[in-house]
């Protein structure tokens, strides 16, 4: 069985570029094609057997294992870290001669920062905050830079931002533009994962646009969710946004990131993303510097899938309580 958690390469941080309302004005989307592309995604590429099992392998390692609850304690955030170091029962990774695997990364807010580091010292495993007044994103300008700061400063190597909803809503893309580039200054050396929050978008030409306006101003990621929405990850928002980063990619050079979030929680609905960021953006995309889950849940169906390929038989769900 191939290797479950490929190491991170290494490549160059989006460094952005100047607004293009050209490019913003030609770009639209076609819902009901878009829909119609996604409905076919699950009988693409149907994998059984040990090719599953692997697939499944590689999901864990895209996890950015996630709690974001108002009564987190740092019991908890260590409990977390501690399943982020071993995400799956060693007799399983054992029997499938897999070593080393963990997930992406731990996100967190930013008062759960020091215990995250403390718990995943010398594990390799960044720590994630969210910031700029998660989930709403409606606090002053100089409070949410002021986050970013102190969270960098606390030791998150990437941080989670949402954008302005309105000024998607309102088409006032210049304004999105400065919002976004600003805090990818106050990021200095973390990584920026930006927040659409495409359920409160309107439309899906809005989801592309407004993708294409972050990574214009220099995100590293973009991110469907918080999570917090009544609609989050959906295949046609996840189609709109991975062709955006294909076009600013084919447009640029520069790799963007990908992260769906909210809602993705069993085994089947990953190996589907999957599919769609292979199809859409290749193998290269299939890494966790620049592909993520959003999930926590997820992990728990996929162990239990993969006691059921090593063993045979059917997992109790008790014994995943993270699921």
């Amino acid at each position: 069985m191939p290797p479950a958690a490929p190491p991170q390469p290494s490549h160059t941080r989006n460094p952005g570029l100047p607004l293009d309302p050209g490019w913003l004005r030609a770009t639209r989307v076609n819902r009901p094609a878009a829909e119609q592309y996604c409905a076919s995604l699950p009988g693409r590429r149907p994998v059984t057997g040990a090719h599953r099992a692997a697939w499944m392998l590689r999901t864990v390692g895209l996890i950015d294992l996630t709690t974001l609850a108002g009564d987190d304690t740092p019991g908890r955030v260590q409990r977390l870290c501690a399943k982020a170091r071993q995400p799956m029962r060693a007799d399983l990774l054992a029997a499938l001669g897999v070593v080393g695997l963990t997930t992406a990364a731990v996100c967190v807010y930013h008062e759960m920062i020091a215990p995250a580091l403390a718990a995943l010292r010398g594990s390799g495993i960044p720590v994630a905050a969210v910031s700029t007044g998660f989930p709403a994103g409606l606090s002053p300008m100089a409070t949410r830079l002021a986050e970013i700061e102190a969270s960098v400063a606390a030791g998150a190597a990437e941080i989670d931002i949402v954008i302005s909803r309105r000024h998607v809503l309102l088409g006032d893309w210049a304004a999105l533009y400065d919002e976004v580039a600003a805090f990818r200054a106050a990021c200095g050396p973390a990584h920026l994962k930006t927040i659409l929050a495409t359920g409160e978008l309107g439309s899906l030409t809005n989801v592309a646009r407004a993708s294409l306006v972050c990574m214009m101003a220099g995100a590293d990621f973009i991110k469907t969710s918080t999570g917090k929405e009544p609609v989050n990850a959906t295949l046609p928002v996840g189609l709109t946004m991975v062709r955006a980063i294909r076009a600013y990619h084919a447009a640029t050079g520069q790799r963007v990131g990908f992260k769906p979030a909210g809602g993705i929680s069993t085994a089947k609905e990953a190996l589907v993303w999957l599919t769609l960021i292979k199809e859409e953006l290749g193998d290269r995309w299939l890494s966790p510097d620049l592909f993520r889950f959003g999930a926590s849940s997820l992990l728990g169906d996929i162990e239990r899938q993969i006691e059921q390929h090593v063993t045979g038989a059917h997992s109790a769900a008790w014994r995943h309580p993270m699921g």
